[in-house]
């Protein structure tokens, strides 16, 4: 299956794949600060392990990170 992720085509041999699951495969090392977007939607996260993807999708790991000033 081929899948554009965070912008770069790769393939995947597996016959299903869900989000949770991609992020394993992508060695996500903090999922639970990543939100996904699918085709350009963001999913919900308690959708993650039912979300099954789909050859050609575009999917983005989408980093939240915390700042300020001191």
């Amino acid at each position: 299956m081929k899948l554009k992720v965070n912008g770069e085509e790769k393939d995947f041999t597996v016959e299903e794949l869900t989000i949770s699951s991609l992020l394993s495969a992508s060695n996500v090392e903090n999922p639970e600060m990543v939100s996904v977007q699918l085709n350009g939607n963001f999913v919900e996260r308690d959708q993650y392990d039912s979300t099954i993807l789909e050859e050609n999708q575009e999917i983005d790991f989408i980093y939240f990170m915390g700042g300020g000033q001191l």
